[in-house]
């Protein structure tokens, strides 16, 4: 199948195309300074791997992208590129949640590490202003099943599904640096560094488009999960008051 993926909802900007040679599966992958940088550098990014892997927009399968929860600009970038490419294209687009994007790279990174088939994994993102994207997933015989798809949380609350979890739970994402008494909790490998990859959506997206889970350009929406991009300062104080007398 040949893909072209993008993930902007952190800090990363990550570049993939996916595409058959001669029988076997090989990536051109691009991984690059994100944030506002990425709206400037997204399209030729892309362009320039599609000129790698010789393949145009036309003759891809897909356009796959990190959908979010993240940065609010990154995902709006994400979203809008894809849109374009793909109306241009004629091309459906999978709309990827990237804390599950997060789970596949981090299964990726533990299959390195020799572990078993199966295994569960928190996704933990930093949201700034004291919050934390969360979900969990579970790896079972060659498949993603969500068991708490993404929501905003405390680092509190985060803290009590990490210690509700089964031992050897793997936790991954930038929320373990943010808040590191969340290592406190964990009971498993964790993996703090680990962002979401547009490799990691690379090989997500097939499964999805074989589930029907593909949109029309049109309708492809980034996952906000937070209805608002910032609180006042009234209102981070009231928040914070009202944690102190909780």
């Amino acid at each position: 199948m040949r893909l072209l993926a993008f993930d902007t909802s952190t800090e990363v900007l990550s570049v993939a195309v996916g595409a058959p040679v001669h029988g076997e599966h090989r990536t051109w992958a691009h991984s690059g300074e994100g944030g506002a940088q990425a709206s400037h550098t997204l399209i030729a990014t892309a362009q320039d791997l599609l000129r790698q892997a010789g393949l145009r927009l036309q003759d891809l399968d897909a356009i796959g992208f990190g959908a979010g929860p993240g940065a609010f600009t990154g995902l709006r970038t994400a979203c809008a590129v894809a849109q374009g490419f793909a109306l241009g294209a004629g091309l459906r687009v999978v709309p990827v949640p990237s804390l599950l994007a997060l789970a596949e790279e981090a299964r990726f990174h533990q299959q390195s590490a020799a572990r078993g088939p199966d295994l569960s994994v928190v996704s933990l993102l930093d949201a700034r202003m004291g919050e934390v994207y969360a979900a969990v997933y579970a790896w079972r015989a060659g498949q993603w099943d969500t068991l708490r798809p993404p929501c905003l949380i405390s680092p509190t609350q985060a803290a009590s599904w990490l210690a509700e979890m089964p031992a050897g739970t793997v936790v991954a994402g930038s929320a373990l640096i943010a808040y590191p008494e969340l290592l406190d909790a964990c009971n498993g490998p964790v993996l703090p560094a680990i962002v979401p990859t547009a490799q990691a959506i690379v090989r997500l997206a097939p499964a999805m488009l074989a589930a029907g889970l593909a949109v029309d350009a049109a309708d492809a929406l980034p996952l906000y999960v937070r209805d608002k991009v910032a609180q006042t300062t009234l209102e981070r104080e009231a928040a914070a008051k009202v944690k102190r007398d909780a």
